[in-house]
């Protein structure tokens, strides 16, 4: 897969595969391509060559051909750096929300469990400014596996963690993701999370390192 922006290449023959349930980590200094590579796989943004594909299903190709946007929705969840939790919204109504875009409705009794599970049972009608930065990531994680999803990617979920709640989302990432049985793909410069992940690649200046 490459891409390049004003001529200047961003991505240069990435290519590699995720398997059904695996956990990958992807490691990369801020400028080595990692934001853009999570924006192709995500059908968020187009490859200039290759194509990523989920399954059997054509998710991103240069072309525009494939059903991303559909996929996206139906099978992929993402943890952006920045949360993006909707601030006009209670954390229960950011995690309904989540639901409805995807299967047209929510589930009352999935949203309870999963928010007592995360700890924030008691933080379900808390808006988004009054949560500590600790539960604001939890919701975000909440909010990314109420929709049950085939693959779960998590955009630099510790950048702004001290060493322990680092330690402990890495962990729930994990945990979670095998209990909805989806393949997890964390992308990042955070070292501290290589002891967590059996597989690692490394992006560097747009390639992957031997």
């Amino acid at each position: 897969m490459g891409k390049a922006y004003a001529g200047r290449p961003v991505l240069d023959d990435v290519s590699f595969t995720l398997d059904a349930g695996e956990r990958l980590l992807l490691l990369g200094p801020s400028g080595s391509g990692k934001s853009t590579l999570l924006n192709i796989i995500c059908a968020l943004a187009r490859p200039d060559r290759g194509e990523v594909r989920l399954g059997d299903e054509l998710l991103a190709a240069p072309s525009g051909a494939g059903r991303g946007d559909a996929l996206r929705r139906a099978h992929i969840a993402i943890i952006f750096q920045g949360l993006r939790l909707v601030s006009a919204l209670s954390v229960w109504g950011n995690l309904a929300l989540a639901q409805r875009l995807q299967t047209g409705r929510s589930d009352p009794g999935a949203i309870a469990v999963l928010l007592e599970r995360l700890g924030l049972g008691h933080r379900a009608d808390a808006r988004p400014h009054e949560l500590s930065q600790g539960e604001a990531q939890r919701a975000a994680i909440a909010r990314a596996l109420v929709v049950r999803p085939q693959l779960l990617i998590a955009d630099e979920p510790t950048s702004a963690l001290d060493h322990a709640n680092a330690k402990v989302v890495a962990e729930l990432l994990d945990e979670l993701a095998r209990e909805a049985g989806a393949s997890l793909l964390v992308a990042t410069h955070d070292d501290r999370l290589t002891s967590h992940f059996p597989r690692q690649l490394r992006l560097d200046s747009g390639r992957l390192a031997a």
